[in-house]
């Protein structure tokens, strides 16, 4: 069986992570209010298992099913499965952040490249 691994892509540049879960997180850059979402690298796809909004604005109003937790929104989003995730990384804003069994860096941390990072699992880039 081979291990479940994310692979983060910026440009030609590609960083290879061995993990079956992480969770991103990012601030919104005009309401500054955090958001995260957690994954699961589920062969091919990658599998959006929750998402978490800790506040509201403009345009992030928490789906009707979300259950209001601490000063957030906790929600199963209903499009769940992902082939990629593609993540802009406005100058406007802080960077992305990748969280790992507990530990949390900026994508600029993980990969030395700037620009959108695409985000799949190493499973389909090997693949497709």
């Amino acid at each position: 069986m081979i291990a479940a691994a994310l692979c983060i892509t910026v440009g030609a540049q590609i960083v290879s992570l061995p993990v079956r879960r992480f969770t991103l997180q990012w601030q919104h850059t005009v309401e500054k209010v955090l958001w995260e979402e957690d994954y699961l690298v589920a062969g091919d796809w990658l599998l959006l298992e929750r998402a978490r909004v800790l506040g509201s604005g403009a345009g992030m109003e928490p789906p009707p099913d979300a259950v209001r937790e601490g000063q957030g929104w906790s929600y199963r989003p209903a499009d769940r499965w992902r082939r990629s995730v593609v993540l802009a990384r406005s100058e406007f804003g802080d960077d992305y952040r990748l969280c790992t069994q507990g530990d949390c860096r900026p994508l600029s941390g993980l990969i030395a490249a700037r620009g959108p990072a695409t985000l799949t699992s190493c499973a389909s880039a090997k693949s497709g």
